[in-house]
């Protein structure tokens, strides 16, 4: 399986962290020094489905396919303002694409799960042109009375094209359950048969230990996808690393003892993004030149659950109009 186009989508909405301190007890300082974080991209009055269709639109063209020739839709969301039908169903009428579709919730890792299942469907030949879509839209998760979550997050969407080709040479997914470390819980409508109080609670997170899991947890993949493929961090071009925190990123760097200029990053610009971190970090260095025919790229996410993803590829140059 190879990418053969590539598209992102954000607001148009800017949030710096001057603003934040305007009502939070916080600084620009406080959150540069602790996230690497200056600004990012907040919805509203744009909708998460116009990112995703904007996102998707884009991908399409640098592909050189039309949306009638996609035969899959993978939809990487946490949560939108539907439920029911899925952003992919929703997204199928947007994009005049009639196939089969589905989200998934692979929290922040959901795109390189989404790449998984998409290399898996060529393989097997139930699909020959997928396109996966990832939307979020994390800011609606959040307390925005508290600092230590709300200054993390921005919105915005990216979307992938793929098809059959030599490009990815391997996957790792892991899952474990640290559902007490970071979660977000919605409440349900209510029956008269409810004998269990539920409530709505905003993104909690113990900022440390998801800190903790995320660096070993991105260290543990990347090193064996390493070593299952005979490769060293020196024959990686460019670490695509879920854009989360930018000490995050450092101290995978450092475990590495790679240069920094391997580690490209926009967190500074956008906040973590969640699912989409990975994909809009790629449209942009496709679209500036920086990834070359042939580089070698790593991948790596890590959500809440928790849940990883890595992915080794080889690069295949895409031309944009």
């Amino acid at each position: 399986m190879k990418i053969i186009g590539t598209g992102s989508a954000l607001p148009q909405k800017v949030v710096t962290n001057d603003m934040l301190a305007g009502f939070l007890d916080t600084s620009d300082s406080w959150i540069t020094t602790r996230t690497g974080i200056r600004s990012r991209r907040l919805l509203s009055t744009e909708t998460l489905r116009e990112l995703a269709n904007d996102a998707a639109l884009k991908a399409l063209e640098s592909s050189g396919l039309r949306p009638e020739d996609i035969d899959y839709l993978i939809c990487s969301n946490v949560a939108n303002t539907y439920v029911s039908p899925s952003l992919g169903s929703i997204l199928l009428g947007s994009l005049g694409c009639c196939c089969p579709t589905f989200d998934l919730n692979g929290a922040c890792a959901g795109l390189v799960y989404a790449l998984d299942m998409a290399d898996a469907f060529i393989k097997t030949g139930k699909a020959h042109r997928i396109l996966i879509v990832a939307a979020e839209q994390p800011s609606r998760f959040c307390d925005w009375h508290d600092r230590s979550t709300s200054v993390l997050f921005g919105d915005g969407a990216a979307a992938l094209v793929v098809t059959e080709g030599e490009g990815f040479m391997d996957f790792r997914l892991t899952g474990e359950n640290h559902t007490d470390v970071m979660y977000y819980k919605r409440s349900l409508e209510v029956t008269p048969y409810d004998r269990v109080e539920e409530k709505t609670t905003p993104l909690v997170m113990e900022g440390r230990e998801v800190f903790r899991i995320a660096v070993e947890a991105s260290v543990r993949d990347v090193d064996t996808l390493l070593e299952r493929n005979g490769l060293t961090g020196n024959d990686i071009d460019f670490f695509l690393l879920h854009q989360a925190n930018m000490r995050i990123i450092e101290c995978i760097r450092v475990h590495l003892d790679l240069p920094r200029e391997k580690f490209p990053t926009n967190i500074q610009n956008y906040g973590n993004t969640s699912s989409a971190s990975i994909g809009i970090l790629m449209d942009e260095l496709s679209r500036e030149g920086k990834l070359k025919d042939g580089d070698t790229i790593m991948m790596s996410a890590f959500g809440g659950g928790f849940v990883t993803g890595a992915a080794i590829l080889k690069w295949s140059e895409i031309k944009y109009n």
